[in-house]
């Protein structure tokens, strides 16, 4: 076996990308695999979900659908595997992969040996595929020799055969954005389910506008937008000054506690909401801003998050949330950590961040800024800490018409925002680029 042909071995059973991991002594299933100091594995691997160990635990699980690959090629499931996450440190092990798979390499990763080499592919059909070299094979000395840093996390990325679509993700991406800052003024549009074209007349269409241009259709999928890239639009007032607009918006995540998840966006605005503010008639609104520790004056609702040391950034329990309570402590509304965390790490690996200006005459239009920003490695961790400290805030924009009537009409909007000028708070690296 040679690290070419275990790279094609990996292509004809669908990966699409490839890692290896030099692994310790007690990387092994005794003491669980080591997959880094903070949560990007959940950047990395596509997980079944993340969940509580258990009630007031601080540990997380992630199972995934990983599989053994053979020398000839074949898969072996094992259904024990998944990664287990310790806010306390912070890290994250990979564990359980023998359990279940009577073809798994036990021989290898049940002892303490040096040199081990371990391969890891994600493939178009959200699996992780696994293999294992001993210290004197061919294919780790090889491996060896090549002198490679770790590029994401604690892994190295390697090549597989030629996927233009993967390989050139980022020089795709700024190569549209390029054109589409060259086309000036955009008519504002929608691209729906269907694939069709539509005028647009909202707020939230910078966004949309840009999406129909990438070919993104509207709300198509929970997965990042483009070639692994979520694109995050905001309007600013001049080009010169990306700081200078309206806050970004991270995240619109539906609440997974509280009034609003047993009785419904509807109930929620009755018992929660205000009358509408422009005296827009049979109309009721909940919306404000919302930081932990403040109360919100016009809903009387505080934000805090459950379950979080705000000074040593850790979670202390796994089962905790961010969440609003009224001045009795009825849960109006929560989003459980382990929520937050699968929601943030599957859309925010990767992400662009766009700058647009709009003009209404002589028609609603929207212009691209040549100057975007590409942020990269973040984890949920981040997103606690930007929330503790009150950079990033709740700005829901929720919504009840025809209140009075038979058939009310509820729009739901619980979104999560953050000033332009706190962004790198949220990632390692953000890098301006002119496209």
């Amino acid at each position: 076996m040679t690290l070419g042909r275990l790279q094609a071995m990996f292509a004809r059973a669908g990966a699409k990308k490839l890692f290896a991991k030099p692994l310790a002594e007690n990387d092994n299933s005794k003491n669980q695999v080591y997959f880094g100091p903070d949560f990007e594995a959940l950047n990395l691997f596509p997980t079944e979900g993340v969940f509580p160990a258990g009630p007031k635990n601080s540990i997380f699980k992630a199972k995934l659908g990983f599989c053994w690959l053979a020398k000839d090629g074949s898969v072996a499931p094992a259904p024990g595997a998944q990664l287990i996450l310790y806010p306390q440190y912070p890290e994250v092990r990979f564990s359980g992969f023998l359990r279940g798979c009577a073809a798994a390499p036990s021989s290898l990763m049940a002892g303490r040996m040096n040199g081990r080499i371990l391969f890891l592919a994600t493939t178009h059909g959200q699996r992780v595929l696994g293999y294992v070299a001993a210290g004197d094979d061919e294919i780790s000395k090889e491996f060896c020799s090549l002198n490679l840093r770790a590029t994401s996390g604690v892994f190295v990325e390697l090549g597989l055969a030629p996927s233009s679509h993967e390989e050139n993700a980022r020089s795709q991406l700024l190569t549209e954005l390029h054109r589409i800052s060259q086309l000036g003024w955009i008519d504002s549009k929608q691209l729906d389910s269907n694939g069709r074209l539509k005028p647009c007349r909202a707020p939230q269409c910078g966004g949309f506008t840009l999406e129909a241009e990438l070919g993104i259709a509207k709300n198509s999928t929970s997965e990042p937008d483009f070639l692994g890239w979520e694109v995050k639009q905001h309007s600013v007032s001049s080009f010169a000054r990306p700081d200078s607009g309206t806050a970004i918006t991270l995240m619109t995540p539906e609440p997974t506690d509280g009034f609003y998840k047993q009785h419904g966006a509807e109930a929620f605005v009755r018992k929660f909401g205000y009358p509408d503010k422009r005296n827009r008639p049979d109309r009721r609104n909940f919306g404000g801003i919302y930081r932990v520790g403040q109360r919100q004056p016009t809903t009387g609702l505080t934000m805090n998050i459950i379950g979080y040391d705000e000074t040593t950034g850790r979670i202390l329990d796994a089962s905790g949330a961010v969440a609003l309570f009224n001045d009795t402590g009825e849960l109006a509304a929560a989003w459980a950590f382990s929520s937050l965390l699968e929601h943030w790490s599957r859309k925010h690996a990767r992400a662009v961040y766009v700058p647009s200006m709009r003009r209404i005459e002589p028609s609603w239009q929207y212009a691209y800024s040549p100057r975007v920003r590409l942020a990269q490695r973040t984890d949920g961790l981040r997103l606690l800490n930007a929330l503790a400290n009150g950079r990033v805030y709740y700005d829901p924009g929720i919504k009840l018409e025809n209140e009075s009537s038979s058939k009310p009409k509820s729009k739901k909007r619980s979104q999560f925002r953050v000033a332009s000028k706190h962004l790198p708070m949220l990632y390692e690296t953000v890098e301006t680029v002119e496209v």
